[in-house]
């Protein structure tokens, strides 16, 4: 054995060391590897071994191999390891197969993160797969809910301010149910038509239509839209939860599924029409019938069952006597405009998917005859009125509340009013004590018939509501007269156009309108302006106001009468005020800005909406029509020295999940307390010694203010003390529900007198109702006024000298300065000037002359309004019903 046989192996290390000193001499020719050459570690320790040998003999190269092998672990050879810096496929060592091939284990960069196609495959089965096995096992779970135990409604409970309870209602169920054979096959197939006309066809669920149903809510929005007529069988007679969530859905939609597929369509038909809500109380098609045309359901003609169908859309909006109460928009004329038009396309979908014939469809075109929605006994007297104001008032600040129109429908809650028990009973018992008394429509046909009253009472210590009266019966007499009428206020509203100048003042007429805007100076009680009967108005700065087709104003008084010592009729604002003159206010009202005495009213609590010709002059002589409530509101401003607080109806609502709702009084500085009571010391001189005599309290401070408008149609007295805000109005018209161009008529000889005015009736129910009312509440004084103002001296314009024009007619009767150039409004009242210029406040008796038709100014202006108002215009509230969104 030779020598470097018997040599025991050296380590790798040093073959490595000495492959690296041997290169440079290597006697065989061959070249060394380089050091970064792709190979085994054996091969490159082989080649520095065999370096070491120095003889070159093959034998050498070979025992270098094997020594390197073993030295390695054994006589397998080991992978080859990736060079330095590099890292690829072949350098990855082998593992072992992965379930899931993901990272892509033989792919470089982004193919490595790309899922191969049976990965997407493999990922879609088992998604769709789970989804299978859930709704099967979804639809094994679900059973079809007993109807009995589900189908019924609560009743909402309402209570007076003292915690006792007033009425239960709102809520109760009213179903009869009926067998399919006893529903006209019309109101089938018009349900079908409108609602669902697959019905027979599906299988109890719209796949689309549950698809975008939970694209709204998952954004937020409401459910509507993805219904069949099985699934709205199911929600409304099957399934206690009505929440909108996606759990409700789904659940309802598993049910619907199994109640389609185990369950007979005409039976299935026969329950929703049995259990689906019609408006009025009314649930199920039997009840419906009665309620809207008292008949049978199997007596209702086609005509009949397309209405009805229109009213499963949500009667709040269709049924055409109207639900102002619980959202302004919902007047009459809106709802019978909307049902009539859903109803005319049912009928053209019945026909076109030959339900019905033709000739059948051609009998039906306008609205069928309908009943009164008024048939609840526990509603009737001052309690529907009282109840409706709440229902309003919970609507239409749902944003606070959280209740809906849909969920005070279904009932449930317990709603703390602020009424006062004693106080409504108190105001109903004035007003009938006065009708009684006075109105004798069987001796008077002429002149008594169609009286209506209205009043209401707000605490000024926080905006309640303590008491109103609605109207002879809230089951005979369906408009609040409390909270819209549309009857103009007259002179109530002068205190506003006072409020105005003593807050901005009057502006300066020697001024640009723009500086003259800054340039102004407040008002003092002791300000004299012009109290002449026929005054010319005149713009703040001078000139002689026209209308749009260049005539002039001339202002008339009550009973045509000039006030002041004559030539120039001078009297102060406290005058004018306790004496209501007329041409004062309006001229004041030009000087300080009708922008700005229309601020002063909307700062004291009235609304936009109820504020009509603000770019007249007659604006600041009461041509408005606010509510009751509204007026009551405004004053009270007044009563709490400028301090405004929201009129409102409810104090808390609780349900079986607690308190939901409570209210929270905010009180805004609508005045300065130096402004508002000197408001108040003003308007307590027309009580003590003007025209409010009659509503004097014998011990106590009263502030108040009387008003009669042009072609006296409307009369009131608005007043206060500190704890206490009363409005009170008298008015005509015709109340036949059939009239949809309702207008106000005239009280000349009404309850025998010769005209009404503002400080007889409404004064006197003022006066008996307060004095109740205030029985056993602390005597309080009105806080002494401080002086405010400067007393101004403003020049009545001197008559005009003789001039001839298109627009100028002699007077008919004299005036206290004659001349033939004036333009004298017509005595005789018109409804085309009682708009904008036939506002009068007519405390004392005598003809109304504010504004006529026959060459005076306002001849062609807008008649008053009648009661069929436009959404949002219901007088005195937020959106046009009570307290909902202002309109613009």
């Amino acid at each position: 054995m030779s020598e470097h046989r018997r040599k025991p192996p050296q380590p790798q290390e040093g073959g490595r060391a000495a492959a690296r000193r041997g290169q440079p001499g290597s006697p065989s020719g061959r070249r060394a590897a380089p050091r970064d050459a792709t190979g085994s570690p054996s091969d490159s320790h082989g080649s520095g071994y065999y370096g070491l040998g120095g003889d070159g003999a093959p034998g050498g190269r070979a025992e270098a191999r094997r020594a390197a092998q073993r030295s390695a672990g054994g006589g397998r050879r080991r992978a080859a390891e990736p060079a330095a810096g590099r890292r690829g496929p072949s350098s990855r060592p082998p593992g072992r197969k992965r379930l899931v091939d993901y990272p892509r284990a033989d792919k470089d960069g982004w193919r490595r993160w790309t899922p191969s196609w049976k990965l997407v495959a493999g990922l879609c089965v088992a998604f769709f797969g789970s989804l299978v096995a859930a709704a099967g096992i979804g639809y094994a779970m679900v059973g079809i809910p007993d109807v009995d135990k589900t189908a019924e409604a609560q009743n909402n409970v309402y209570y007076w301010k003292d915690g006792s309870q007033m009425v239960a209602t709102g809520g109760e169920t009213n179903r009869q149910i009926v067998d399919l054979s006893q529903i006209p096959e019309a109101m089938r197939w018009a349900v079908i038509s409108q609602e669902n006309k697959t019905f027979y066809d599906d299988a109890g669920i719209d796949p689309k239509g549950i698809a975008r149903a939970v694209f709204n809510m998952a954004r937020g929005g409401q459910t509507q839209g993805g219904s069949t007529i099985t699934q709205q069988y199911v929600k409304n007679a099957m399934l206690n939860d009505q929440s909108q969530t996606i759990s409700r859905k789904v659940k309802e939609i598993f049910v619907a599924v199994k109640v389609g597929a185990e369950v007979d369509k005409d039976q299935i038909l026969a329950g929703y029409l049995n259990s689906a809500y019609y408006g009025r109380g009314a649930y199920g098609i039997q009840a419906a019938a009665r309620a809207y045309f008292n008949k049978d359901a199997i007596d209702l003609k086609p005509g009949e069952c397309a209405f009805l169908s229109a009213m499963l859309k949500g009667a709040t909006y269709y049924d055409p006597a109207g639900a102002t109460s619980i959202d302004p928009n919902a007047t009459a004329q809106n709802n019978s405009r909307r049902a009539l038009r859903q109803m005319q396309d049912t009928l053209d979908k019945m026909v076109e998917y030959k339900h019905l014939p033709l000739a059948e469809r051609v009998k039906y075109t306008t609205l069928p005859k309908w009943q009164n929605p008024r048939s609840n006994t526990a509603l009737s007297g001052q309690i529907g009125y009282l109840v409706d104001l709440a229902n309003s008032y919970l609507v239409t600040h749902s944003e606070e509340t959280g209740i809906t129109a849909d969920e005070l429908q279904k009932g449930g809650y317990s709603i703390r009013t602020t009424f006062d028990k004693s106080k409504v009973k108190e105001l109903e018992a004035s007003v009938a004590k006065v009708k009684k008394a006075n109105i004798k429509p069987d001796q008077r046909p002429k002149t008594d018939t169609h009286v209506q009253f209205g009043g209401a009472s707000v605490n000024p210590a926080n905006g309640a509501i303590e008491a109103i009266y609605g109207g002879e019966d809230a089951t005979k007499h369906f408009t609040n007269n409390s909270d819209q009428t549309g009857a103009q206020v007259g002179s109530t509203f002068k205190p506003f156009v006072l409020a105005a100048a003593m807050t901005w003042g009057v502006r300066d007429p020697d001024l640009g309108s723009s500086q003259a805007q800054d340039e102004r100076t407040v008002v003092s009680p002791k300000s004299l302006f012009s109290g002449k009967n026929k005054l010319k108005i005149k713009e703040y700065d001078g000139s002689v106001w026209k209308n749009e087709k260049g005539q002039e104003w001339l202002q008339t008084n009550d009973g045509q009468a000039s006030y002041g010592e004559p030539p120039n009729f001078k009297i102060d604002l406290r005058e004018a005020m306790r004496e209501s003159v007329n041409s004062a206010f309006v001229q004041l009202g030009m000087d300080v800005g009708l922008d700005k005495v229309k601020e002063a009213a909307l700062n004291a609590g009235l609304k936009k909406g109820s504020l009509t010709g603000s770019g007249f002059p007659s604006f600041s002589i009461g041509i408005s029509d606010p509510s009751a409530i509204r007026m009551a509101g405004a004053y009270a401003t007044f009563a709490a020295s400028g301090k405004q607080r929201e009129p409102y109806s409810v104090e808390k609502v609780t349900s079986k999940d607690g308190t939901i709702f409570t209210h929270k009084t905010v009180t805004n500085q609508a005045f300065t307390k130096k402004v508002a009571d000197n408001v108040t010391d003003i308007l307590k001189t027309v009580v003590d010694d003007g025209t409010g005599t009659a509503a004097q309290l014998p011990g106590r401070d009263v502030a108040g203010k009387t008003g009669t408008t042009d072609g006296n149609k409307s009369a009131w007295f608005v007043g206060y003390t500190p704890q206490l805000s009363t409005a009170v109005t008298m008015f005509r018209y015709d109340d036949n529900e059939s009239n949809k161009n309702r207008t106000f008529l005239e009280m000349f000889g009404t309850g025998g007198q010769k005209k009404i005015h503002g400080a007889s009736f409404p004064a006197e129910i003022w006066h008996d109702y307060m004095a109740e009312a205030m029985d056993g509440l602390p005597v309080k004084d009105f806080p002494a006024p401080e002086e405010i103002g400067e007393v101004l001296n403003k020049d009545p314009i001197p008559t005009p000298t003789p001039s001839v024009t298109e627009t100028e007619e002699e007077s008919p009767s004299p005036s206290p300065s004659p001349s033939k150039t004036e333009v004298e409004p017509s005595p005789s009242p018109s409804e085309t000037c009682t708009k904008f210029f036939g506002c009068d406040d007519d405390e004392t008796g005598g003809a109304n002359n504010n504004g006529g038709a026959n060459g005076g100014p306002g001849g062609d202006i807008s008649p008053s309004p009648s009661l069929s108002e436009s959404p949002g215009t219901s007088r005195g509230n937020d959106g046009g019903g009570f307290f909902g969104a202002p309109n613009g």
